[in-house]
């Protein structure tokens, strides 16, 4: 049983497939290509994830000052309607308690502010992802074409590998062109 196997001298095999060179460096290339498309990818969905989770909590920080806002504006709203024996002080205990409503309700529209503001970076990141994922998936395809041509010895399946690749290139780089 033979313990591996040789390899060809250089030059041999190339007399007879002069596309054994081109082909293995543009795979290589594309290979590349397809760890930077990836690479691209993942911290784009890295990006969205981050943004949806910080999203998230800014929401849930709006709600609980708009739960606070609507706690202020309810005992302020008792306060009024109340017949306190102490007129004066009620009324400064509510004037405080409406002012408190009126913080909370800016806080809350900042806050929600910041929170559409993440999910638009969010949507953002989505969009770019999907773009690195689909150039990512056409160089893949355009890979796995010109390794065909290495099985089959045809021209046509270098160019159309090759064809597919730049398609994916094109739309890797359109998701960095994105805003």
């Amino acid at each position: 049983m033979p313990e591996g196997f040789e390899l060809p001298e250089a030059g041999e095999g190339r007399k007879d497939d002069p596309l054994v060179l081109p082909v293995s460096l543009t795979m290589s290339i594309l290979a590349v290509l397809v760890a930077g498309a990836t690479l691209l990818s993942h911290r784009a969905h890295t990006e969205e994830l981050l943004r949806q989770s910080q999203a998230t909590d800014q929401w849930a920080f709006y709600q609980a000052k708009r739960i606070r806002l609507h706690e202020m504006q309810g005992i302020a709203d008792m306060l009024n309607t109340l017949s306190p024996v102490e007129t004066e002080k009620a009324a400064a205990t509510r004037e405080k308690y409406v002012k408190e409503a009126e913080r909370y309700a800016s806080d809350s529209e900042k806050i929600k502010e910041q929170a559409e503001e993440l999910e638009k970076d969010r949507d953002l990141a989505g969009r770019r992802a999907d773009r690195f994922d689909g150039g990512e998936a056409l160089l893949e395809i355009g890979l796995v074409i010109c390794s065909i041509t290495m099985l089959t010895k045809k021209r046509i399946f270098w160019i159309a590998g090759v064809l597919a690749a730049v398609g994916g290139v094109v739309q890797a780089v359109t998701g960095l062109f994105l805003h």
